[in-house]
């Protein structure tokens, strides 16, 4: 039985701030804007809830290679999109059965799959058409 979590004013203004982003912001940026809320929360005390906050499902932590870990409190499945030229992270709208990828992923393959992960890369439209 998961154990009910104490009641955390650090934590509702992460998960508040996350709720109000869709471009996945990193701990840094996190701590930065939660910190207008809170002066005196540490980048410690960011990152420990965040790992909390992503080890209980209530958040999403995104990694991509050496890149700085992305947050999106969206946990839905859903697909996100990374540009290798700015590094910025959004999700991406599409139309798919997430079962169904499961299903057929698991068709071939005598263990058990849980889940999935797929990141698409490639150049945003920002980058692709730089406003002078």
């Amino acid at each position: 039985m998961e154990q009910k979590l104490k009641k955390s004013r650090q934590r509702d203004a992460i998960i508040a701030f996350l709720m109000t982003r869709k471009d996945h912001p990193t701990a840094d940026i996190i701590y930065e804007n939660v910190r207008k809320e809170i002066p005196n929360i540490s980048l410690g005390t960011v990152y420990r809830n965040l790992a909390l906050l992503t080890e209980r499902g209530e958040i999403l932590k995104l990694s991509f290679d050496s890149a700085s870990d992305r947050y999106d409190a969206t946990t839905t499945p859903h697909y996100h999109f990374r540009c290798r030229t700015c590094g910025s992270v959004c999700d991406l709208e599409i139309e798919e059965d997430f079962n169904e990828i499961l299903d057929r992923a698991g068709q071939n393959f005598n263990g058990r799959i849980e889940g999935q992960t797929i990141f698409f890369f490639g150049t945003c439209p920002n980058c692709l058409n730089p406003t002078e």
